[in-house]
């Protein structure tokens, strides 16, 4: 009865997109609603959660924005204008996929939705547990495959490209086939942050992105023989807030003891703060902007209105900078963040030089 229900509810949403491609273009001009074709030489990806952020973005850089907000024709229509795709968020239980019936009427609906709000191809973000060798593992790579042919034969010009965790060493049990996904897709997507998601060692607070252990990452995905070209990596634009059980002299932060995924502690004993929230808080901390020469990131402590102190871990132009300067080295297609809603956009000259840094060090000079 299930099986029936999903193809139900597959096939009345693909008749529904069926029918709205005869909509009219909601741009003012009809050739904006036609796909972006061709490659940048260098590759922007913008994560957009929803809102009207995105109109402050640096359009002079966005080559590709990912619609995880609600779909906005306005925003569509404008990343049109600049040159620039917009494309879906794909995500699916993978368990779902191992039929192939199942799995072709998935990537079905999502070809029809794309052609009804005019975008261009779609951005794979699954972040499930799958076993090496599976029938989950193969259908994940049967999925990222087909969805590629099929995007590409019905939208000419169309981009597909699918999200992977910062290592492809089975990060929080997802043992993808990473050598056949990056080469049927036009390129993965390295999320280079929440790498504490299990931390094995002592349970304290530490960088979200740590320089040595980011670049780690894409040693080993470039030793599984992927094309550098079909790489982009992504950065935070956010940080983690602990509070600590105990400072130590030296500014150790113990933290509570979170497991996840069988390890003891994780980066779940804080919280994701954006980073404009960061810049209103760093300067009236306790202890300021501090650096840490070894894992090269800024934190800071400061103490809550509990009394408990807390240590907060985050990216900024620097460290960001040291990281995307190995785009060019590694030639890497380019870069992109989580998320491009959380930076200050308002008039406020300071938060205005501080946004235009984190966008600018996007592309290393």
């Amino acid at each position: 009865m299930a099986v029936q229900m999903w193809y139900l509810l597959l096939l009345t949403t693909s008749f529904v997109s069926l029918r709205s491609h005869g909509a009219s273009c909601p741009c003012e001009k009809e050739e904006l609603c036609k796909p972006i074709t061709g490659q940048k030489d260098y590759e922007v990806l913008v994560f957009d959660v929803g809102g009207t952020d995105w109109k402050y973005y640096d359009w002079d850089m966005v080559t590709t924005v990912a619609i995880f907000g609600k779909y906005d024709p306005n925003l569509m229509c404008f990343a049109h204008s600049k040159g620039a795709r917009v494309v879906l968020k794909g995500d699916v239980p993978v368990s779902d996929i191992v039929d192939p019936k199942n799995r072709t009427a998935w990537i079905t609906e999502k070809v029809n939705l794309a052609k009804a709000q005019f975008m261009d191809g779609i951005n794979i973000d699954i972040e499930q547990e799958v076993g090496k060798n599976s029938p989950e593992y193969y259908a994940l790579t049967a999925l990222v495959e087909e969805s590629t042919e099929t995007f590409h034969r019905e939208i000419p010009g169309s981009q597909v490209s699918f999200d992977v965790a910062w290592s492809p060493d089975c990060i929080d049990k997802r043992c993808y086939d990473y050598t056949a996904i990056a080469k049927s897709c036009d390129f993965i997507f390295v999320m280079s942050y929440d790498e504490e998601s299990q931390i094995w060692g002592d349970c304290i607070a530490m960088a979200n992105a740590p320089y040595i252990k980011t670049l780690i990452g894409y040693e080993q995905y470039l030793m599984l023989n992927i094309d550098p070209q079909k790489i982009v990596m992504g950065v935070p634009w956010y940080g983690y807030d602990y509070p600590c059980l105990k400072l130590s002299e030296e500014g150790v932060c113990s933290i509570p003891k979170v497991s996840f995924k069988g390890a003891p502690c994780s980066d779940a004993a804080g919280r994701q703060i954006p980073y404009s929230t960061i810049m209103k808080q760093v300067n009236n901390s306790m202890t300021g902007r501090l650096w840490d020469p070894f894992q090269l990131a800024p934190y800071y402590n400061y103490k809550a209105e509990d009394g408990t102190i807390h240590q907060v871990w985050y990216d900024d132009p620097l460290s960001i900078s040291l990281k995307t300067q190995n785009v060019w080295l590694l030639g890497l297609r380019g870069t992109g963040m989580w998320n491009g809603d959380l930076l200050d956009y308002s008039d406020n000259s300071i938060a205005r030089e501080q946004t235009q840094a984190m966008w600018k060090v996007l592309k290393p000079v």
